[in-house]
């Protein structure tokens, strides 16, 4: 449909990975207005997570494969990584990775923005929280608590059931827990802070690429990191005709879930 729309009579490889973007990451929205201002620290922020995911250890965060400033669904951008091979597990290193990369949007915004915070990066925080609170009470991944899981009874999930049943543990130990989270969480933001202040100058280049660029992928974000120059941009092959009207078959609100977190617009008055 979309090599159609374009006028082609024939699909090539960008049509592909259109396909599989929209998949991944959801319909771009073009007619989207953003700000040169909103657009430069979704850039900043996007660049935070693509380089904590390339800085990390090699075999504990997966390789970028596009990041992009265009706003798709209510993310104002996105970093979307892909795995090399089939993953059924995860084990520590790689969680507390992903924790990291979640932290390296909010990271890159307070330095650019001089310390500023901004709402952009709830939804990283929400996750990165959400995975901390996994790895010590499903996980057992605590080494203050030990290999325990630490549920709360789930088999009534009714509205307000939560609210009125009993944990499973003591107050003394949901305050371990807490502390635990706590402490998963800032690790892994002190160490994306010292991956994104040591790399500075890198950082930067992959804001003013990704604000100039709009989208860059995997092969271009490594040129960026290691100060290569980046080739033109690929150019499309020539439309055989007009585009054709094919109507979409798909909603304009259908996204996907991003792997890394997007940085969520707010939610007009």
């Amino acid at each position: 449909l979309y090599a159609a729309r374009m006028g082609r009579d024939h699909v090539i490889d960008h049509d592909f990975d259109h396909a599989k973007d929209k998949v991944l990451m959801g319909s771009e929205r073009k007619s989207a207005m953003v700000s040169d201002k909103e657009k430069w620290t979704t850039a900043w922020h996007e660049a935070g997570h693509t380089l904590v995911a390339v800085k990390l250890p090699k075999g504990t965060a997966d390789p970028i494969h596009k990041v992009t400033i265009i706003p798709r669904g209510r993310a104002l951008g996105v970093t979307q990584q892909l795995p090399e091979e089939d993953r059924y597990g995860m084990d520590r290193r790689r969680a507390e990775s992903t924790i990291a990369i979640l932290m390296g949007g909010r990271l890159a915004e307070e330095l650019a923005l001089n310390g500023q915070k901004t709402t952009g990066a709830s939804n990283d925080i929400e996750r990165a929280t959400n995975l901390a609170r996994k790895m010590v009470c499903e996980w057992g991944m605590s080494d203050e608590l030990g290999p325990i899981a630490y549920h709360k009874d789930e088999s009534q999930p009714f509205l307000g059931r939560e609210i009125q049943q009993a944990r499973n543990f003591s107050e003394a130990t949901a305050q371990a827990i807490d502390q635990a989270v706590q402490g998963l969480v800032l690790e892994q933001y002190n160490r994306a802070k010292s991956i994104l202040t040591n790399h500075y100058p890198v950082l930067e280049r992959l804001a003013t690429a990704l604000f100039e660029r709009e989208v860059l992928n995997g092969d271009e974000v490594m040129a960026v990191v290691e100060g290569r120059t980046l080739p033109p941009p690929r150019k499309l092959a020539p439309m055989t005709s007009r585009p054709s009207p094919v109507a979409s078959t798909t909603p304009d609100n259908l996204h996907g879930t991003p792997v890394t977190g997007p940085l969520v617009a707010e939610p007009s008055a």
